[in-house]
């Protein structure tokens, strides 16, 4: 008899759901006035009805089918609760409608749903607020009998979810009666109407339904617009910190069915726990997620945080010696120094705040100082190559003073000026894109990262221009000197260092724009290696093969050895002789 005792539970529900033809009160002509026969075997009152024996299935025919009072209209909602769990766990009704059109049977019982339930929290209009919660599905609702005060918002809970709505939305207008609001929540709906339904979805991106599906409805007036915006909070199924892309999606009903659509969805905050969505109107409501597939490389973050390192302290040994060195100070070496000095605070800001993503202001803000100081490196690796090709071009003293003379005028204005243009125009036109949910690093969406990859791009290319002309030069500069040494020699460390010019500030970027395809990971470990060793290159061909920065080497080394000695010397004398005994004078044993 425990088989068919579930029959008039299955029947009620499929009745709710539209799945099967609902049983109307002429088929058993022994069912009371307000009721109704499922599986011709039982009775049950209707809705807003209940029996005077209080059981929900009979059989005695003079049952008298009552109307529910407010206490008990407490049950009805539990009832109502337990009706749809049993329709949402019932395999057979979804097994069936994969024959059919699934999302046309899903739109109906979301529709149906929403109705029973304002209906049965319209008749206790006293219980203003009622909450129902089993393992499936959670129910609040809020009924409101009076006109709202100016700008009263409610606050509606089910399960880990949250719904905030304006008091004038749920009233809409009306004066004669009460209104209510009811929040629905779904715990297994979207093991059913999963991502594959969403309008957007595409190959590239791997979408997954990552909250729970929830419904939102007011009535009487089944109203969908609203004046104000509602504020949806939903906690994630799963908590992935490698978060690409977040959609807030709707359930639009449609001839053919409906899908998940993201028209009058916003989203307001995201972050590995939460999504924070705004909707201007009311409909069935979930998050879906897009995770980035590319996991962290323990590898490449190792070489990245001991190559920056690295880098950090021989940035910080070449400056010094820039500064320092004055057998070397020239325009040659100002140029040198404010590379090192970008590169320094680009690397210790990458290295200290680049997954700083917690606030998303100051994400922002060391976004746009990343960018501008990156760019700022390459625009001083411009002026070195043009410095290098005017250089080259004039070899004569005289020349060469007045190119120093036009560079001294023009390096400081573009060296900091250009890049800064840069970013306040991208910042002006796209502030948004500034930072990402894990990396404060310009976002790759509407191509803002061409504000980067753009400039970059054409400093290589025309160093790459001035590395050609230079050697095209020294060719034939070389073709028409005599022996004279030095000039050979000046020569020589020119063409040396049109070539690491061109190896250090070029084509390390090269190997980052070309991390695509089955080659993508190689490249990626040849971009991290020789970009993090920057620092290492500039200190290793302008201080340590420079002639002139190792004799300046050579003579701090010898002028502190040289006081060692001094103070020995007078503290031992040219006649003194140790004492018995000891070591120093005056030492006994």
């Amino acid at each position: 008899m425990q088989g068919s005792s579930l029959l008039p539970g299955l029947c009620f529900l499929l009745s709710l759901s539209g799945v099967v033809a609902q049983k109307t009160k002429g088929t058993c002509r022994s069912c009371p006035l307000y009721a109704s026969c499922v599986n011709d075997t039982h009775c049950t009152c209707n809705h807003g009805y209940i029996s005077e024996s209080r059981q929900k299935y009979f059989t005695y025919p003079l049952e008298i089918c009552e109307e529910t009072t407010p206490s008990e209209t407490t049950s009805s909602m539990k009832e109502v609760v337990e009706n749809i769990e049993s329709l949402l766990t019932n395999k057979t009704v979804w097994e069936t409608e994969k024959m059919k059109n699934i999302t046309a049977t899903f739109t109906s019982i979301l529709q149906k749903v929403e109705s029973v339930v304002l209906e049965t929290a319209l008749k206790a209009p006293d219980q203003k607020l009622q909450k129902v919660q089993n393992r499936t599905v959670a129910v609040e609702t809020r009924v409101v009998t009076d006109d709202c005060s100016t700008g009263v918002i409610f606050n509606l809970n089910a399960q880990t979810n949250s719904m905030d709505i304006h008091c004038s939305d749920i009233i809409q207008g009306n004066t004669q009666g009460p209104s209510a609001v009811a929040f629905i929540s779904y715990s297994s709906l979207g093991n059913i109407i999963n991502a594959s339904f969403f309008e957007k979805v595409n190959e590239k991106d791997q979408v997954y339904l990552n909250s729970q599906v929830v419904s939102a409805a007011i009535g009487p007036k089944r109203n969908t617009s609203l004046s104000q915006a509602v504020t949806l909070s939903f906690q994630h199924v799963k908590i992935k910190p490698s978060i690409k892309k977040v959609f807030c999606v709707y359930w639009k009903g449609t001839k053919e069915g409906g899908h998940w659509s993201t028209e009058g969805c916003f989203l307001i905050q995201a972050n590995k726990t939460h999504s924070i969505c705004n909707s201007t109107h009311l409909s069935s409501f979930a998050v879906l997620m897009a995770f980035d597939t590319q996991e962290k490389d323990p590898t490449l973050t190792v070489i990245t945080y001991v190559g920056l390192s690295l880098s950090l302290l021989c940035l910080l040994l070449a400056a010094l010696t820039f500064l320092l060195c004055k057998a070397i100070q020239n325009t040659s070496t100002s140029l040198h120094l404010q590379l090192s000095l970008c590169l320094f605070l680009a690397h210790l800001l990458f290295l200290t705040a680049f997954d700083r993503t917690e606030v998303k202001v100051l994400c922002a803000i060391i976004a746009g100082a990343l960018h501008y100081l990156y760019l700022a490196s390459f625009t001083w690796m411009l002026l070195e190559g043009l410095h290098l090709f005017l250089t080259a071009r004039n070899l004569t003293v005289v020349n060469r003073s007045s190119v120093n003379r036009f560079m001294k005028k023009l390096m400081f204005p573009v060296g900091y000026g250009v890049p800064a243009v840069i970013v306040a125009i991208s910042a002006a036109f796209r502030p948004q894109l500034y930072g990402t949910r894990d990396h404060c690093w310009l976002n790759l969406n509407q191509k803002f990262i061409w504000a980067f990859l753009g400039p970059v791009c054409a400093i290589i290319c025309v160093n790459f221009v001035c590395f050609i002309l230079v050697l095209w030069i020294l060719k034939r500069k070389l073709s028409s000197l005599n022996s004279e040494v030095s000039t050979i020699q000046n020569l020589k460390m020119l063409t040396l260092k049109a070539t690491a010019q061109l190896f250090i500030l070029g084509c390390t970027w090269c190997l980052g724009i070309l991390q695509m395809g089955s080659a993508a990971r190689v490249m990626a470990y040849l971009f991290t290696i020789i970009n993090s060793l920057q620092g290492f290159f500039i200190f290793l061909v302008y201080c340590l093969l420079s002639q002139q920065v190792r004799k300046w080497f050579g003579e701090i080394i010898k002028s502190k050895s040289e006081p060692e000695l001094h103070t020995l010397s007078s503290r031992f004398g040219p006649d003194s002789k140790p004492s018995e005994g000891g070591i120093f004078p005056g030492q006994v044993y």
